[in-house]
C-alpha cells in the first residue's frame, strides 16, 4: 500500500552521482524546521506569561513538555524506523508536525497549548530520529562530515532565524504566529520528501520491543525535569519535589539495570560501552545545553518590552554556530582528526562562556561572546556527530541517530530547566545572568573533557556507510 511502503526515488534522481546530495538537502527541511520551532518558542515565554496569567516554571511546558516526549521516543522511533523504514517514518513525522504546529497556534489555553505541543514532538521524533541517519546512509562515507556539517548548518540557520524572527513575530503579530510558520514549510518538506528521499535498503530484525524500559527512561526523564521546575517556582509542596527526584534516581537505575538484562534492551549496551559513542553522548547532551541555556536566559533579561531586542542579540549565537558547521570542514586543515576538530570547538566555547561570567550583560559584549560560542559549538558537533555514527553499524543507523538526538533533547531540556531555576533563585536578572552563564561555563568544560575521553584513532570495527539505495 502507498501509505505503508517506501516509494523509490525518480530514476533520474536515484542515477544522479550527486543525487545523494538532494537527499541531505531535503533533511535539512526538517533539521531547519525544528531548530526553528525550538528556538522560536523561548521568545514567546513572557507573552504567555501575561496572557495566561501564569507563572514562568509552568511557561517553560511549553518547551519542557515538548522535549520530554522527544527524549522518550526518540530512541524506539529510531529502532522502528530502522525495521519498517526511514524514509516512511519520516515523512509521516512532517505530516504529525505541521498539523500539530497549526493547532498550537490556535490553542485556547496554556494547557492546551502544551497538549499540542506533546503531539508536536510526536511528530518530531518521527523526524530526528531518522535524520541523522537518512544523511549517513545516503552520502558516501568519504563526504559524511560535510553532509552532517550541512545538517548541522541548516539547524543552525533554523536557530538563528528563531530569536530575531521570533521577536518581530511575537512583537508584532502575537505568540500563535510563531507556530503558525511552521505549516508552509511543513508542506513542502513533505511533498520534497516524497520524491527526494531514498528509500531503506538495510533493515534491521523486528525483535521484541522493550516497553519496561521505555516506561523506565519516561520516568526518569519527566520526573527530573519536573522536580526542577518545582524548586523554580512551580506550585508543588516541597516533599513532592523532594519525591520526584527520588523517583528520578530510582527509575534510572532501573533503567540502567534494564538495558544490561533485557534480552531486547532499548539501547544495546554494546554500543554505549565503545568509549567513542559513550563519550560523544555525553559532549552531545552539553553541548545543547550550553546551547540552548542562553535562549532562555537572554529574553528573560532583557524584559517582555525588548522582545524583539532580545531576539537579535540571540542572533550571534546561532550565526556562529552556521557558519563554523558550514565553513570549519573547509578552512581546517584536511588532515585533522574529528577528535581534535572537537576539542577546538569545546576550548572555544570555555572561553567564550569564561569571558562573559565577569563582563556586562549588555549587547555589546554579548554579541561577540556569543558569536564565538556560537563558533566553537558549530565546530564541535558535526564532528562529535561523525565521531559517534562512525562508530555505528549502518543497519542501526536510526538507532544510532536517535541516541545522539535523544542526548541532544535533554541537553536541551536540562539547559532550558537549570537556566528556569537559576532565574528563580537569584532575584536580581543582572546577577543570576552571570550565575546562569557560569553554570553554562561549567557544561561546556564538561563538553571538552568528554573530547578527551575519545580515542585517538577511530575503532577498527568501525564500519563504511555506503549510499543505501536500491
Amino acid at each position: 500500500m502507498a501509505l505503508t511502503t517506501e516509494r523509490p526515488r525518480p530514476r533520474r534522481i536515484r542515477d544522479w552521482p550527486k543525487g545523494w546530495w538532494l537527499a541531505v538537502a531535503t533533511v535539512c527541511f526538517g533539521a531547519f524546521m525544528g531548530q526553528l520551532d525550538a528556538s522560536i518558542a523561548t521568545l514567546t515565554y513572557t507573552s504567555l506569561e501575561r496572557d495566561f496569567h501564569t507563572t514562568s516554571a509552568a511557561v517553560s511546558w511549553v518547551s519542557l513538555g515538548y522535549l520530554l516526549v522527544l527524549v522518550a521516543l526518540l530512541v524506539p522511533v529510531g529502532r522502528f524506523s530502522d525495521a519498517h523504514g526511514r524514509k516512511l517514518c519520516y515523512l509521516y513525522g512532517f505530516i504529525v508536525f505541521t498539523a500539530a504546529s497549526a493547532a498550537c497556534g490556535l490553542a485556547p489555553s496554556l494547557g492546551a497549548l502544551v497538549a499540542f505541543r506533546l503531539v508536536q514532538a510526536f511528530g518530531a521524533a518521527l523526524l530526528q530520529a531518522n535524520s541523522v541517519a537518512l544523511v549517513t546512509t545516503s552520502a558516501p562515507r568519504s563526504r559524511m562530515r560535510a553532509a552532517l556539517g550541512v545538517q548541522a548548518g541548516a539547524q543552525a540557520l533554523g536557530l538563528a532565524l528563531g530569536p530575531a524572527l521570533g521577536g518581530v513575530i511575537v512583537s508584532t503579530l502575537g505568540w500563535r504566529w510563531v507556530f503558525l510558520v511552521n505549516v508552509p514549510v511543513g508542506v513542502v518538506a513533505v511533498v520534497a520528501g516524497h520524491f527526494l528521499l531514498p528509500r531503506t535498503r538495510t533493515k534491521a530484525s523486528t525483535a521484541s520491543f522493550d516497553w519496561p524500559g521505555l516506561a523506565l527512561l519516561a520516568t526518569a526523564s519527566t520526573a527530573l525535569l519536573l522536580g526542577i521546575s518545582a524548586v523554580s517556582g512551580l506550585t508543588l509542596p516541597g516533599a513532592v519535589a523532594a519525591a520526584l527526584f527520588v523517583i528520578a534516581a530510582a527509575a534510572g537505575y532501573g533503567f540502567w539495570r534494564r538495558i544490561k538484562t533485557s534480552p531486547f534492551p532499548l539501547v544495546s549496551p554494546t554500543l554505549l560501552r565503545t568509549r567513542q559513542v559513550s563519550a560523544g553522548l555525553i559532549g552531545a547532551l552539553g553541548g545543547y545545553l550550553v546551547l540552548f541555556g542562553p535562549l532562555v536566559l537572554v529574553p528573560d533579561v532583557f524584559g517582555s518590552h525588548n522582545t524583539a531586542k532580545a531576539g537579535l542579540v540571540l542572533t550571534a549565537l546561532p550565526l556562529g554556530f552556521a557558519a563554523a558547521a558550514l565553513g570549519a570542514n573547509r578552512l581546517l586543515p584536511a588532515r585533522w582528526s574529528d577528535r581534535r576538530r572537537a576539542l577546538l570547538g569545546s576550548a572555544a566555547a570555555v572561553a567564550a562562556l569564561l569571558a562573559l561570567i565577569p563582563a556586562p550583560f549588555t549587547p555589546a559584549w554579548l554579541v561577540p561572546a556569543f558569536v564565538l560560542l556560537g563558533l566553537g559549538l558549530g565546530t564541535f558537533t558535526p564532528a562529535n556527530n561523525t565521531l559517534v555514527m562512525g562508530a555505528i553499524p549502518a543497519q542501526a543507523a536510526g538507532t544510532g541517530g536517535g541516541l545522539v538526538n535523544m542526548t541532544r533533547g535533554l541537553g536541551t531540556a536540562l539547559g532550558v530547566a537549570l537556566v528556569t531555576l537559576t532565574l528563580y533563585l537569584v532575584p536580581d536578572p543582572q546577577r543570576a545572568a552571570h550565575v546562569a552563564v557560569a553554570v553554562l561555563a561549567v557544561a561546556a568544560l564538561g563538553v571538552f573533557l568528554s573530547n578527551l575521553l575519545q580515542p585517538k584513532q577511530s575503532p577498527s570495527a568501525a564500519k563504511a556507510h555506503e549510499p543505501l539505495e536500491l
